[in-house]
Order: structure tokens, then C-alpha cells, then sequence
């Protein structure tokens, strides 16, 4: 399946979503959304851009992405023990999150350090270090460096600095 097709499939998942067994939160967490692009630095590239809603933490929550025009592409739901991801093609169960975002990207994402990233600070599920120059704000946590220097403007990048880089950007909607 092409980078375009698992994309679609994904967001459709996420839109579908409400129809897998796993309940949204309902607590422990915060609602982000925005724009968000993902890009493999592989032979062939891949990428994926869509609209995106983050709800609850990493321990239950959903991911939500949907087109530019508002289709749903996919909805990934967790909870412990079970990881859902909701597509037209269908409901399928994963062992965790990064084996949902594997199958879907080609590349495992830290989907649970997100939510402390888009919010422009490390996630405390692991060690990080603050990024050098400092000239660029930012922070290098489990082998992704996260640079917020237009954290104002409600932009965050992260890119894995192994190969194949995988770069995350992020624009965050106001409140």
C-alpha cells in the first residue's frame, strides 16, 4: 500500500473511530489540534500530511487525522491492553502504538512523547537534553531533536536523527 493509501487509511480509522470498542477519554488529558506533516527520508520519500486531533494522554486517548477538506482519514484509540485503529477497510488491534504508527508510516513514531512535545517540553518518560546552539530552543529526547524555535507561532518540529530521518511538523491550533 502506498505512503498516500496507509495515510488515507489512517485518518480514515481516526474517523471512524467512534465505532471502536475502546471509549474516548473522558479525563487525565487535553485536547490539541492542528496541522501535521510527517516525512521518511527514505528511497522512495514518503510523507503525509493531514489535520489532526489529539485527545486524552498516553496511556488512553485517540488520534484523530482527517484531509484538508475534512474527510477522515483514520482514528487510532488506546487504552491499556488495547490499541485500535479504525479505517474503511476496517478495524485492526496492535500490541502498542509504536506497531500501529510502523504499519502505517513504514516508521515507528513516539505518539506518547507528543503530547508533551506539541506542548514545548520533553516528555517525562524519558531522559532529554536541551539542544546545542541554544540559539535554537529545543531538546533532544529519545533520539528525536525537538526544535521549538517557533514554538511562538505555535510550530514544532521533531526529527529523528537516525536514518531514515523522519521529520514531524506541527502547527498548533489557538485556544
Amino acid at each position: 500500500m502506498s505512503l498516500r493509501g496507509r495515510a488515507a487509511a489512517l485518518v480514515s480509522a481516526l474517523l471512524l473511530g467512534a465505532c471502536a470498542s475502546i471509549e474516548p477519554p473522558t479525563d487525565g488529558g487535553e485536547t490539541l489540534s492542528g496541522r501535521l506533516a510527517v516525512k521518511v527520508d527514505s528511497t522512495p520519500p514518503r510523507s503525509v500530511s493531514a489535520a489532526f486531533e489529539l485527545r486524552g494522554n498516553p496511556e488512553r486517548g485517540r488520534l484523530h487525522l482527517a484531509t484538508p477538506l475534512g474527510s477522515v482519514l483514520a482514528e487510532a484509540r488506546w487504552a491499556p491492553g488495547s490499541v485500535v485503529l479504525v479505517t474503511p477497510q476496517g478495524e485492526r488491534q496492535f500490541a502498542d502504538l509504536d506497531a500501529l504508527t510502523d504499519e502505517v508510516l513504514g516508521e515507528s513514531l513516539p505518539v506518547a512523547a507528543l503530547f508533551d512535545w506539541l506542548r514545548g517540553r520533553p516528555w517525562v518518560g524519558a531522559p532529554s537534553t536541551l539542544s546545542t546552539p541554544p540559539a535554537d530552543p529545543g531538546f533532544e529526547q529519545l533520539g528525536w531533536a525537538v526544535s521549538l524555535a517557533r514554538f511562538k507561532d505555535a510550530w514544532v518540529v521533531a526529527t529523528r536523527t537516525r536514518a531514515p530521518v523522519v521529520t514531524v511538523r506541527a502547527k498548533i491550533d489557538g485556544p
